[in-house]
């Protein structure tokens, strides 16, 4: 049988099943699907192939998922650090984007997020910002697979002008993209304290209209929560229920502010906790109980949020810290196992998006989107266990290789479908103009 791709790996983690790893063994790829796993004496048996590679000290696993993302945030990287949330958005993040925030800048910011991405093992990413028709754009052009956050808020920005500006510009948008292979659309109104209960209500009947995901920052701090409690009287995940927003298509980015009749609320509704640990730990915001709304059986994925914040959009990262900070939070060593986190970032993401019939596994029928990370170097050395060295000892340098739909975006190192060089030289502009 002829097939286009033979991945021979030393190691596999289809995270589907769970806690499975096969050892020397082989995917076999065709028109960008997984069409086999089998050990690699029976593959090189059983296929004709076009192109075989050998992956003899690598593990290779699903691309990871980074639910959350404000991608051309890039940008402003290191801007205005070691602040505590309020202040950094209000006085340097907001007045920065006021002035520069165009097509442009989500161009180039966009095109950095997603090469940093690749590089440290990323297929898909779930994105909230202006423009986001040119964040499409680029992650087509570039070969990476997204959600395009169809952004609303009340107030006006250089991309729309008020709450049904932003609503009539996503749903043009959505319709654009809907045929995009790599492409789907989320809903995403930005917060409770930017977003009014009438565009809420018919984000509400577009979602269900269209089967869209929407996608919202909820309980990211102490402070949101009580300054909504002496406004309304209630609390910001009260009201979104009230408004019929919580259900399987609801993704809650942060969440780090829960009561548990709150983790009851989202079990029962079955709606989605988006975990950003470093950029809650670096803007003191709070820490989300990760183990209880798992033990209540709340799919839980994780994201980086912005590189303004965190300060990278690292996801080997993300799960080493997800399971530390999740240990630590419980008080339990054996909360978040390496397993565990290694889901958030894969499978768990794709669930909350909707897209896992698609991808964030390595199982028969699914888009290969596959990554290869090389645990020869001493620092991974020695090796019992390749999920828990991925997860607790493993560097985003180590990422090899990586493919989307079965396209090569990752080649020992080298992007293929962007000039670093050229894309540095954009980047240093951007810092020049940023800081005059």
């Amino acid at each position: 049988m002829h097939i286009d791709t033979l991945l021979n790996a030393r190691w596999i983690i289809p995270v589907e099943p769970e806690s499975v790893t096969y050892e020397h063994h082989s995917l076999a790829i065709d028109n960008g699907r997984i069409i086999d796993l089998l050990p690699t004496v029976e593959a090189l048996q059983k296929y004709q192939v076009e192109s075989i590679e050998n992956l003899e000290h690598h593990t290779l696993l699903p691309g990871l998922i980074n639910s959350h993302s404000h991608a051309a945030m890039t940008l402003l990287r290191g801007i205005a650090d070691d602040l505590h949330l309020m202040d950094w958005l209000t006085h340097h993040i907001w007045p920065l984007e006021q002035k520069w925030v165009g097509e442009a800048f989500v161009r180039d910011g966009v095109d950095l997020a997603i090469a940093e991405m690749i590089r440290g093992g990323t297929t898909c990413f779930n994105d909230m910002y202006f423009f986001p028709e040119i964040a499409a754009q680029q992650a087509i052009h570039h070969g990476i697979r997204a959600g395009i956050g169809l952004i609303l808020i009340d107030f006006p920005s250089a991309w729309a002008d008020n709450s049904d500006h932003y609503l009539e510009k996503g749903l043009s948008l959505h319709d654009q993209l809907r045929h995009e292979a790599l492409i789907s659309t989320v809903f995403a109104p930005h917060a409770p304290y930017t977003v009014g209960d009438a565009p809420l209500k018919k984000i509400r009947t577009f979602a269900d209209k269209l089967e869209l995901p929407i996608h919202m920052h909820v309980h990211e701090t102490r402070h949101e929560v009580e300054q909504a409690v002496t406004q309304s009287g209630k609390r910001p995940l009260q009201r979104l229920h009230e408004l019929a927003l919580l259900d399987p298509s609801f993704m809650a980015v942060h969440m780090t502010q829960l009561t548990g009749a709150e983790i009851s609320l989202l079990a029962e509704t079955g709606a989605h906790i988006i975990h950003c640990p470093e950029s809650n730990l670096k803007l003191a915001s709070g820490f989300c109980p990760v183990a209880r709304c798992l033990d209540a059986g709340i799919n839980v994925a994780l994201g980086t949020d912005g590189a303004a914040s965190n300060n990278d959009l690292d996801m080997l990262g993300e799960m080493r810290t997800a399971a530390l900070l999740g240990k630590a939070v419980a008080d339990n060593a054996s909360a978040i196992p390496a397993m565990k986190a290694l889901q958030m970032a894969t499978i768990n993401g794709a669930k909350a998006l909707g897209i896992s019939h698609e991808t964030g596994s390595l199982s028969l029928g699914k888009a290969a989107d596959v990554i290869a990370i090389d645990l020869s170097p001493l620092e991974t050395q020695p090796l019992y266990c390749p999920v828990s060295q991925i997860v607790y000892a493993a560097s985003r340098q180590q990422v090899t290789d990586v493919w989307v739909a079965g396209k090569r975006l990752l080649n020992q190192r080298r992007l293929t479908t962007l000039d670093s060089a050229e894309l540095i030289d954009k980047i240093k502009d951007w810092q020049r103009r940023l800081t005059q």
